[in-house]
């Protein structure tokens, strides 16, 4: 049977489902650098796991219709809300998780997906390392630099299906800029879209998945740190700012126990 655990998390999946993968941080140093004249630089460097949403959901589609004891092709199964939903998770009634694991077969055809993915990310501007080293893992080094005349997320690569950031820079009307890290926050989805219930993911829920499919999901744990000479309006860290030679620093720490996402808001010049 279901656990309530398992249902929320069925709710917060299906409108993932139609993406192919879900990529979320494992352990990481991220630092965001904002001048107060709009020029920004923003660096990422450590683990981004994959985790295989297509493959999942197959395979527990199939592990659901199975359960129910009705064929996969019928009308019924596929009508059957409770398979619906066990096409993301499901729990048989000795409370036993079903089998996900891929097959050998299955693994090599992944990692060759994520091999080619890799080599197509490093080839987007700010990528100086991206290697896969299985299982759904990749180690990333990022930095960029910029001006803030728009708004800025990482990562973020619709061919690549990299469509949850991590960090979001939004220009907020002239002169004013908003920082947030909905990726490293476990976090209410309402209001946030993919990246909340990605977030909402990050207490447990892909290392579970992880399991299910027969290998270890990488936990979040990092710091992202924010520099900035520009006007701070409002920050989320309770230890507030410390002044140094660069302006003022926030250093948020995360894991998979944090709520709230890393925001602050900033004053800038006007464009």
């Amino acid at each position: 049977m279901f656990h309530r655990g398992k249902a929320l998390a069925a709710a917060l999946l299906m409108p993932l489902a139609l993406a192919a993968c879900l990529f979320t941080p494992g352990k990481f140093a991220s630092t965001l650098d904002i001048r107060a004249d709009r020029s920004f630089t923003f660096t990422y460097k450590g683990e981004i796991q994959a985790l295989d949403l297509k493959r999942l959901s197959g395979k527990a589609t199939e592990a659901a219709i199975k359960e129910k004891g009705k064929d996969e092709d019928s009308d019924d199964a596929k009508d059957d809300p409770a398979v619906l939903t066990g096409a993301v998770l499901v729990q048989s009634d000795d409370k036993k998780d079903p089998d996900l694991a891929l097959t050998p077969e299955e693994k090599a055809e992944r990692d060759a997906e994520y091999r080619e993915l890799a080599t197509q990310i490093a080839k987007e501007a700010g990528y100086r390392t991206v290697e896969y080293r299985g299982d759904g893992l990749f180690w990333v080094d990022y930095a960029i630099s910029g001006k803030l005349s728009h708004g800025f997320a990482f990562p973020y690569n619709q061919d690549a299906q990299m469509v949850f950031p991590f960090v979001v820079i939004e220009l907020r009307g002239k002169d004013v800029v908003r920082v947030k890290a909905p990726g490293f926050a476990q976090q209410d989805s309402s209001g946030l879209g993919g990246a909340g219930a990605m977030g909402a993911m990050s207490e447990g829920m892909g290392d579970g998945m992880g399991k299910a499919m027969g290998y270890e999901s990488a936990k979040m744990a990092g710091t992202f740190t924010l520099t900035t000479n520009a006007e701070i309006v409002s920050q989320n860290q309770e230890d507030g700012a410390r002044a140094g030679a660069a302006g003022k620093t926030i250093v948020w720490t995360v894991n998979n126990r944090t709520k709230d996402a890393p925001t602050a808001v900033l004053r800038v010049v006007g464009l």
